[in-house]
């Protein structure tokens, strides 16, 4: 059975502009850091969950976070300033029982929980997937000086979304290389487009977002007794 390990980043992706630290943003008074850490919690093939701070944020971060953190039994790793150093970091840190690695944006808070189950589904027979959404408009294509030089129909594209999941193997291969997969070696897994990046003046925009999210499905209790417990 597969056994997922959880690398939350807090650097920006790759070919994402850096913003500060969108992850710290207070999405209806708790941080979007602490809102992703939770769409993890409580899956039983995720065995391990870390969360990677740059050298320059660790000590603050350890101390805004650590103790939620450690209630909820996540690591807290240090790696950066990129996004493949704090992967480096944190696979040096890796579960030796996780078959597969779950790479997220701890600035993406507004993940639907069976978009998550997808993504952990489609793993189990690729080694590297992600979650995508549909372009619902026309993108020009600009030069560097912002001027358009081309028009493109929506449907030869998609959003590339995260989480992102990959076996073993492969982010051992990525982390080494310290280079990404080829787009033709991804698996796609559909997505909601409500999964959106946190960025200035968007706490307002992604707190619409989580009221939009469909509810998990919350599992029936199994006897009369554990229902009385609640």
């Amino acid at each position: 059975m597969s056994q997922f390990s959880v690398i939350l980043i807090t650097a920006p992706p790759p070919m994402v502009p850096a913003d500060g630290n969108p992850a710290t943003a207070k999405i209806d008074g708790r941080e979007a850091l602490l809102r992703s850490v939770e769409l993890f919690l409580n899956r039983d093939p995720i065995k391990q969950i870390q969360l990677c701070f740059t050298p320059d944020f660790v000590e603050e971060g350890k101390r805004k976070f650590g103790g939620h953190l450690s209630f909820s039994g996540v690591k807290v790793v240090t790696g950066g300033p990129k996004w493949i150093d704090q992967c480096a970091a944190a696979f040096e840190k890796l579960s030796p029982d996780s078959t597969h690695v779950v790479v997220h944006d701890a600035a993406r808070p507004a993940v639907p929980y069976d978009d998550i189950d997808a993504l952990l589904e489609a793993a189990g027979k690729h080694p590297a997937c992600a979650l995508t959404a549909p372009l619902r408009s026309a993108l020009f294509e600009v030069d560097d000086g912002g001027n358009p030089t081309a028009l493109h129909p929506p449907l030869r594209f998609v959003q590339m979304l995260l989480p992102m999941c990959f076996s073993r193997a492969k982010f051992e291969q990525i982390v080494k290389s310290r280079q990404d997969p080829h787009a033709s070696e991804f698996t796609l897994v559909k997505g909601s487009g409500l999964n959106v990046r946190v960025s200035g003046g968007d706490a307002g925009l992604i707190k619409a977002m989580l009221n939009l999210l469909p509810k998990p499905k919350v599992k029936p209790p199994s006897s009369p007794f554990e229902e009385a417990q609640w």
